[in-house]
């Protein structure tokens, strides 16, 4: 038996917040946590492993592309933008800003239903 559409749908909600954990768990809550351009890679591995694993846990009918950006806070401008032209109603994408005084954490998710 087929679940009804809205347990089927993109929950923004539900996936900004696993994007979130994602990253205080990396950086461990602690918004103070230096930027440290040796390990700037495996930071954004392990926000990426996270969100997918933690995404593959709602068991829901999406594929999935997670993006993690980790910048330097050191006065210069970043911005960033994503889109995409899908199917509105059962698609979506979220991207929150993290980060602490010494850098920024950009995450995207797309999230296209099959």
């Amino acid at each position: 038996m087929d679940a009804p559409d809205d347990e089927q749908d993109f929950d923004s909600e539900q996936v900004q917040n696993i994007a979130k954990a994602a990253v205080e768990l990396v950086v461990k809550g602690d918004q103070n946590i230096a930027y440290q351009k040796d390990k700037v890679n495996q930071w954004c591995q392990q926000i990426i492993d996270s969100c997918i694993k933690d995404l593959a846990k709602l068991s829901k009918p999406f594929k999935y592309a997670v993006t993690c950006i980790i910048m330097q806070n050191n006065g210069s401008g970043l911005q960033s933008a994503a889109t995409a032209y899908w199917e509105t109603k059962k698609d979506g994408l979220i991207s929150v800003q993290l980060g602490g005084e010494t850098f920024f954490c950009i995450v995207t998710i797309f999230a296209m239903s099959i």
